[in-house]
């Protein structure tokens, strides 16, 4: 019998506090392994980076590309903050020094060219002779995709399009999927030809696994508080014997020599990066999320001005810090880490007051946010350019609103994905200002 070990990660998004235990337990599970002769395999399963860390914004993600190369990992996927968090070149050039195989089947050039630096599926073979197929999808953004020049196809139909292929050529087929449970589970029932799948991108954690038929799925859900392993046990005839999950959480792991100071280490790399001067103040710049601030104000000017908008809108709990003397783009890394760009909507004036009229409800303000590209705690009071309350009449510009009138309204895109303003925004077209986070917006008006 053959046994062969799928170790597994998703989801870390630059959390470096915990890479140096994942890699100790990583290269001392792989010894003890390789002694006994059973075979190791190591997958990420996309969002290793996330560019609130400064090493990770400092570099583009380069230097954790550096960090998964000397972990020895077999092959990875992309996630969205490796895809849509990046500029079309950036990411075009992330994956120049890998020593692992970058697998996605769903993401093209727009001219449906492959990017040179991925392919849709690879097969391994052990030294016993058992081949693993393994294909790799992300999740489908396909509009933020094209704004930045990529084109992200639908996963199901791009699994059917290879799954045949690497059946025939495999005795073990493997998925690494940074779509979300949901899909996971529906992929299992549509797709018997699928042995394991490695999960990400919702966070979940499935500590010995989900069994749905005879498809095993896996997930270690975030930030690297836990390793996934995967053992599988092949007969003979190159059929799977048995195959169990188990997850390993990173706080019973060993801790390791000089671990604080390797993680600082981390941080001030990437800190002494970042320290090109944006401006100096001539006074402090102030944040309290529930208060409107000289600071929010720029702030949400400089995304009106940005946008060319009629208004703008931005919650307080956007900005993490006060901001003073001699600014560096650290600092504005440190207060502003958020993923999120701009966004223009078009609406009504009635569609308008009924969004600005739910922005005052105090409810939201306290609304603790996880996810969305959100690295706050709350979401704050909101902060208006060119709005203004005057004795129960909403103004926009200098004129009241008119309820028929067509307005452009700029404000972070994570009020756009569903959560918030329900009965207006989900069905609205918006315009997605691409690739700047708010801090390059907020960066561009300090500098002017």
């Amino acid at each position: 019998m053959e046994k062969i070990h799928l170790y597994h990660t998703n989801d870390i998004h630059s959390h470096l506090e915990h890479w140096p235990r994942i890699q100790q337990f990583l290269k001392q599970t792989r010894e003890q392994h390789t002694a006994t002769d059973e075979e190791v395999f190591l997958f990420d399963i996309g969002d290793f980076i996330d560019r609130w860390h400064p090493l990770t914004d400092a570099t583009m993600g380069r230097e954790n590309i550096h960090l998964l190369n000397e972990n020895q990992y077999t092959a990875i996927t992309i996630g969205n903050n490796e895809g849509v968090n990046l500029p079309h070149e950036e990411l075009n050039h992330l994956y120049d020094d890998a020593h692992f195989d970058v697998l996605v089947a769903n993401f093209y050039h727009q001219d449906g060219r492959t990017p040179n630096w991925a392919r849709p599926y690879k097969i391994y073979q052990t030294r016993a002779g058992t081949k693993l197929g393994v294909i790799g999808l992300t999740a489908n953004f396909s509009h933020l995709y094209g704004l930045l020049g990529w084109e992200c196809t639908d996963p199901f139909l791009e699994l059917k399009k290879w799954i045949k292929e690497v059946k025939s050529q495999a005795d073990i087929v493997i998925l690494l999927s940074h779509l979300g449970l949901g899909d996971d589970e529906r992929l299992a029932e549509e797709f018997p030809e699928l042995d394991i799948i490695l999960g990400a991108h919702t966070h979940h954690m499935l500590e010995k696994g989900e069994l749905i038929h005879h498809t095993l799925l896996g997930a270690a859900g975030k930030f690297g508080y836990y390793v996934g392993h995967i053992t599988v046990e092949v007969n003979r005839q190159k059929e799977i014997a048995n195959k169990e999950a188990i997850l390993y959480e990173i706080d019973q792991l060993p801790s390791v020599e000089n671990e604080e100071e390797q993680i600082q280490t981390y941080l001030d790399a990437g800190k002494n990066l970042m320290q090109n001067k944006v401006t100096t103040l001539d006074r402090p710049l102030e944040c309290d999320p529930f208060k409107e601030t000289k600071f929010t104000q720029i702030l949400s000017q400089a995304v009106r001005e940005w946008c060319d908008s009629d208004c703008a809108m931005i919650n307080a709990g956007l900005l993490l810090g006060r901001l003073s003397g001699e600014v560096t783009e650290y600092d504005l890394l440190s207060i502003c880490p958020h993923p999120i760009n701009p966004c223009v909507v078009k609406l009504t004036g009635y569609e308008l007051q009924k969004v600005l009229t739910e922005s005052l409800d105090e409810t939201l303000h306290n609304r603790e946010i996880k996810g969305l590209g959100f690295r706050g705690t709350v979401l704050g009071i909101f902060v208006y350019d060119q709005i203004e309350f005057r004795s129960g009449t909403i103004f926009v510009g200098s004129e009241a609103i008119d309820q028929s009138k067509t307005y452009t309204l700029a404000l972070p895109d994570m009020f756009t994905f569903g959560h918030f303003f329900k009965d207006v925004l989900p069905a609205k077209e918006k315009k997605y200002f691409l690739p700047e986070f708010l801090r390059d917006i907020l960066k561009w008006k300090l500098e002017n």
